[in-house]
């Protein structure tokens, strides 16, 4: 039952006891127990409550029934406005000095990082959480934010992975320490092959470097007709991609190991898509170290000059590839020239340069000419 027909419910509930506001009564109840603003309540008009929320929206009804008050009467039994102003004011306080801690330890964007961290202990979301502000933070909840907030701030560790999950293109998917963190930029990659793979039949993919899945996992949810598999040589990875393909229900993507094309039999692939590691040696070694010490070295550089798994996937990638097959890479913010060369040297017309939204070279796409 989605909130708009609990208030329904609610308001014919009270009409049948002679309230004589009812609909403003149900609108009370119902913020008070979803943990939101009155005024705020009908952006969440379509939200599923679930049945402990239901069980305790008509406990009050039937309280307010038989006692024959108000709702604020009810409330008031169990708590006071001034409770409540009292846990606002301590919690913004914490709040406060979390995001002072977080700036004092050189995070960057310490108030959000603060929010989220306080989003998750809490179980609410970003948007609502001093919405979330008028009940009393318990202790075991307080201890668990200190603990995140030191991993973030002294040990400088990703919140993505702090968090456990982060969002890519719209879905979730599990991350830590095992597979790279899912960027933004790796987004414009993944849009720019669905308008490839939207224009064929049942198109076969291979992601090579596939890490959390987040490509793979990504293109079969939003071109269910396609037929994905991602690639990786890290057993611990695939382990991540396994876990992100449940989570997302995607039936149509497959894993395997593999060490760029060893164990991939297939000829006849539309499209093989990559975001390798590319981060030069000597640029490694001057990385964040919430990057450098925390997200996996084998999927940020190739140890070399960064263009290692260019020149192999481009090289061997043709011999996977129907006539008229798409590459399309990721690139780092300097690479794409250098890599269209080695594309249109083994025998791709390169059809697509694209700009990411720091105005930064960030995919190149190649189409097999069947000439080479």
């Amino acid at each position: 039952m989605d909130l708009l027909s609990i208030l329904k419910f609610s308001e014919e509930y009270l009409k049948k006891y002679s309230f004589s506001k009812p609909r403003l009564e149900s609108e009370k109840i119902i913020a008070h127990v979803l943990k939101l603003d009155r005024i705020s309540l009908y952006a969440y008009f379509d939200l599923e409550l679930t049945e402990e929320q239901k069980t305790e929206i008509k406990s009050f009804l039937k309280e307010m029934a038989r006692k024959r008050v108000e709702f604020s009467q009810l409330l008031k039994e169990k708590t006071t406005v001034e409770d409540i102003k009292s846990y606002q004011d301590e919690n913004r306080e914490l709040l406060r000095k979390s995001i002072e801690y977080l700036k004092n330890n050189n995070v960057a964007d310490s108030r959000l990082d603060a929010e989220y961290i306080f989003a998750e202990v809490l179980g609410v979301t970003r948007a609502t959480l001093t919405l979330n502000f008028h009940r009393k933070i318990k202790e075991e909840e307080k201890q668990k934010i200190r603990e995140m907030l030191i991993e973030r701030g002294k040990k400088k560790r990703p919140l993505q992975y702090i968090l456990g999950e982060w969002e890519f293109f719209g879905l979730p998917f599990k991350v830590d320490e095992r597979v790279l963190i899912p960027r933004a930029d790796t987004e414009i990659l993944v849009e720019q092959c669905k308008f490839i793979l939207e224009q064929m039949e049942n198109p076969k993919v291979l992601d090579i470097g596939t890490g959390s899945g987040a490509i793979s996992i990504t293109l079969g949810k939003i071109v269910p007709t396609a037929i994905v598999l991602g690639a990786d040589i890290s057993s611990d990875a695939l382990a991540v991609a396994e876990k992100n393909k449940h989570l997302n229900k995607v039936n149509n993507v497959n894993f395997i190991k593999s060490d760029i094309f060893s164990n991939i039999i297939d000829k006849e692939y539309d499209l093989i898509v990559s975001n390798p590691p590319y981060i030069p040696q000597s640029e490694y070694e001057t990385l964040m170290d919430e990057v450098k010490n925390h997200e996996p070295k084998g999927a940020l550089t190739d140890s070399g000059d960064g263009y290692y798994f260019y020149k192999t996937i481009s090289k061997e990638g043709k011999n996977h590839l129907k006539k008229g097959g798409y590459l399309a890479f990721e690139v780092g913010y300097n690479q794409a020239q250098e890599v269209a060369k080695f594309m249109e040297n083994d025998g791709y017309d390169i059809v697509a340069i694209v700009k990411d939204y720091g105005n930064i070279e960030r995919v190149v796409i190649g189409r097999k000419n069947g000439e080479k």
